[in-house]
């Protein structure tokens, strides 16, 4: 992760809840601690506790204001993602942005794909998406503003074939947020999409990292170097604040101009 003391403050994240899913490692990680020093109350999911203690812990010797509150969860199981949607509602007053995150980008080959398999891969990637929506969106609706950011992939778009299950999850979080934006428009609640490229995490280091991987990436990216996930979360930010206030149904990638 690099940093900067030059990012952009909003004052109107200050005192906002934030709810994130997948919030313990990599570009979650780093949207909660962006957003925890913007003043924000953030609780956030994931089933990595050590991560998840990490993060906390980073935020706290930053000095935040308000330390994240995580949840222990597997987001496949939907009843207790909303009840930690409720509980964060409760401990907030209230939660003003949602950011869906929480993927996993696996790698599988299409003809080993079983039905069992790709059901996973739609309920790990896509399904919680709209379940969070759910129950967070009719708080927003009442207090008559909100920001929802769907985390996508620009994989898709690149016409990626190492896993067929996630591209095409993550092809649909583009539909769910054009659908929702025009269903949450009327009563001020914006839904927009932020699509990484390939964001240098410790986790896509570790298991995906090559040289010829690396060398195709800088070939095909405007930007000559590594993108860092603290960078990819100041779209969210802005998107999240008042500043991004006329954006809503659109799709941002943040990816060194590399599509």
């Amino acid at each position: 992760m690099t940093s900067s003391n030059n990012y952009a403050t909003y004052p109107s994240l200050a005192g906002r809840g934030v709810f994130i899913t997948g919030g313990a490692a990599g570009i979650g990680s780093s949207l909660v601690e962006q957003f925890a020093r913007q003043g924000s109350k953030v609780a956030f999911v994931d089933r990595d506790v050590e991560g998840a203690r990490a993060t906390v812990e980073r935020c706290t010797a930053a000095g935040v204001a308000h330390t994240p509150v995580f949840f222990f969860l597997d987001l496949i199981d939907i009843a207790a993602l909303q009840q930690a949607c409720a509980d964060a509602v409760e401990v907030f007053g209230g939660v003003d942005v949602l950011v869906n995150n929480a993927a996993s980008d696996d790698r599988h080959d299409w003809r080993d794909m079983t039905v069992e398999y790709f059901d996973n891969r739609m309920n790990t990637n896509l399904r919680h998406y709209f379940f969070a929506i759910q129950a967070l969106a009719p708080g927003m609706i009442a207090t008559g503003h909100g920001s929802i950011v769907n985390i996508g992939s620009s994989s898709y778009l690149m016409q990626e074939d190492m896993f067929p299950g996630y591209a095409i999850a993550k092809s649909a979080v583009e539909g769910i947020t054009r659908t929702m934006a025009r269903t949450f428009g009327p009563y001020g609640v914006r839904v927009n999409t932020v699509m990484p490229g390939w964001v240098a995490t410790e986790r896509q280091l570790a298991k995906w990292w090559s040289p010829e991987a690396e060398a195709g990436t800088m070939h095909d990216q405007a930007l000559k170097r590594r993108i860092y996930a603290d960078e990819f979360a100041q779209m969210v930010l802005f998107l999240a604040a008042d500043d991004g206030a006329a954006c809503t149904a659109q799709n941002f990638i943040v990816d060194g101009g590399r599509f």
